[in-house]
């Protein structure tokens, strides 16, 4: 959830760093999420593999809000 939080205040740097360790499949969504929006799609896709996850194809906005709600849910 920090990574979010750090992506929704424009942040990119500190979100990836938040996630950038934590390898299970919800961090893997977020570091997917995360490369999608910088726009590094073949890594996007490779950490949406790890979070066994297809490349959505909605708006980063609509990802975004989808991976908070998944985790408030949890």
């Amino acid at each position: 959830m920090k990574a979010l939080w750090y992506d929704g205040k424009n942040d990119w740097e500190k979100a990836h760093n938040n996630i950038q360790d934590i390898e299970d499949n919800n961090g893997s969504w977020i570091h997917a999420y995360l490369h999608r929006k910088e726009g590094d799609i073949w890594n996007a896709d490779y950490w949406y593999r790890r979070a066994n996850k297809k490349r959505p194809d909605v708006s980063l906005e609509e990802e975004w809000g989808n991976i908070v709600i998944a985790l408030i849910e949890k």
